[in-house]
């Protein structure tokens, strides 16, 4: 068999090999100390939090419409193109792009073009000799220079991922703003549409106390009644207008709140007049499982702050490593522009440098550590914010139990003050009771219409609030969620 001899070139290559290996040992022995470990706090399981069911009850992404009105159609989609405070959230996403922009191109090479003409007097005392000194001469420079910092040790992969993180938060919380932009206009719309009920009711309320004040004037003129029943009758009827002009004092600021919501001055909705009968109560959800980890955007945003929190801790501790930049330029200089383009006036160079941290009286130890309590600070907002989460999903659906059967038993003490009522005015028209009997009867009817009223508004209410504490119809593909939401426990 025959052996090749190596060339001298590959032989000092071989021989320089474990020189670079050593010289690389001793750096990285060298550098500052990163002080002991800290792991960072746990992430709450889903089961602990409450999620157990595979699947959370999807909800639509216009979820609105099923209340089966247009007019809270139309306003919720005007109040989602027009409203300052999403369009503040889309300027904070745009925002974190840009950020997120600037930061890729950290790890990529930079190059810069270079060129200026000076005209100057020179000292006759400095360091030109004559003929330069004591005249004026004109310089030129003209360069093309380069710029590049190899990623050794990950600092700008996660400077990059950092400010990836926190647009893809950004961006999720925009989708929360608008989430919670639409229940509000829809709130705001069905307590206005309960308003108007009730004044509703209070008209009616008014008509009857105008009808008794009548037929109590006729009996009082035939003898049947005293002054003091035509006292008390003709006192039901300012009692009813005050509460009458109470509510109109609601119902224009629920308008006003209503058109701001929407992005409109304050009276650009005051002929706004939705109706509870208008309103439909959608099917209600009752699953919450894992899932809504990403179907909630404020809990992903939350989980993309402690992704981004935890790049920051691997930026921070990659600064303990050495850092590499390489720089190079080539261009021309010339004292006089006549010789610019001569040959005689090229110039060029490299640059290649090495920063190590040896010892900085514990400023690098002080960073990271601020960075890894910082990533606690994340996790524990997450977690705190999961738990909330659960809480408000949970309470709306326990409330929008609570209130059917609410509804059940008002519908029958409404249905029982209607009756009391009607045959306390039959005999009253007879004879056969007093005044007061038919005034205590129409406070009890009064407060069961009401209350009735009271109890249809919240159910859509709380149907509104059950959708936005389900996400709105929001969603993140739930793998990488689920993913993600494991990985909180050892980021």
């Amino acid at each position: 068999m025959t052996t090749w001899p190596s060339s001298p070139s590959a032989a000092r290559a071989g021989a320089l090999r474990p020189a670079a290996v050593l010289c690389l040992t001793l750096l990285l022995g060298a550098c500052a100390s990163r002080g002991p470990d800290h792991p960072p706090l746990p992430s709450t399981p889903p089961a602990a939090a409450g999620l157990t069911a595979p699947d959370t009850t999807p909800v639509a992404a216009d979820w609105w419409r099923a209340l089966g009105d247009p007019q809270l159609d139309r306003l919720v989609e005007l109040a989602l193109k027009d409203q300052p405070s999403l369009a503040t959230a889309r300027a904070r996403v745009a925002r974190a792009q840009a950020l997120a922009d600037g930061t890729r191109a950290n790890g990529q090479a930079q190059g810069a073009l270079d060129f200026n003409i000076t005209r100057q007097r020179f000292t006759e005392n400095g360091l030109y000799p004559p003929p330069f000194a004591g005249t004026i001469w004109n310089s030129g420079f003209l360069q093309i220079g380069a710029n590049w910092s190899p990623d050794f040790f990950g600092q700008h992969a996660a400077e990059l991922a950092a400010a990836l993180g926190r647009e893809r938060a950004a961006q999720a919380e925009a989708a929360g703003v608008a989430n919670a932009l639409a229940a509000q206009v829809a709130r705001a719309y069905i307590a206005l549409a309960r308003l108007l009920a009730q004044r509703e009711v209070l008209a009616r309320v008014l008509g009857q106390r105008d009808e008794i004040l009548a037929l109590t004037r006729a009996r009082q003129g035939a003898g049947l009644d005293t002054r003091v029943e035509l006292t008390q009758a003709e006192g039901a009827l300012p009692d009813a207008r005050l509460q009458i002009e109470a509510l109109d004092e609601q119902i224009a600021l629920a308008r006003h709140l209503a058109a701001v919501l929407a992005g409109q001055a304050p009276g650009a909705l005051d002929a706004l007049s939705p109706r509870l009968q208008a309103l439909h109560l959608a099917p209600t959800p009752v699953m919450l499982g894992t899932d809504l980890l990403g179907r909630r955007p404020d809990l992903v945003a939350a989980r993309w702050r402690v992704e981004a929190t935890t790049q920051d801790v691997a930026e921070a501790g990659a600064r303990f490593y050495p850092n590499i930049n390489l720089s190079a330029f080539i261009g021309l200089s010339t004292l006089g522009l006549a010789p610019m383009l001569e040959r005689g006036s090229r110039q060029g160079g490299f640059s290649p440098a090495l920063h190590l941290p040896l010892f900085d009286g514990g400023r690098l130890r002080a960073q990271l550590g601020g960075r890894q309590a910082e990533l606690d600070e994340a996790i524990a907002q997450y977690n705190g914010l999961l738990l909330d989460a659960v809480r408000e999903a949970s309470d709306a659906i326990s409330s929008t139990q609570s209130l059917v059967r609410q509804q059940d038993e008002v519908a029958r003490s409404l249905a029982s003050a209607e009756t009391a009522y009607s045959l306390a005015m039959q005999r009253y028209k007879a004879g056969l009771s007093s005044y007061l009997t038919v005034l205590n009867a129409e406070n009890q009817l009064l407060v069961q219409r009401r209350q009735a009223v009271d109890i249809q508004g919240r159910q859509l209410d709380t149907r509104v609030a059950l959708m936005k504490a389900l996400g709105g119809g929001w969603h993140e593909d739930t793998r990488t969620a689920n993913a993600q939401s494991s990985a909180l426990a050892t980021p």
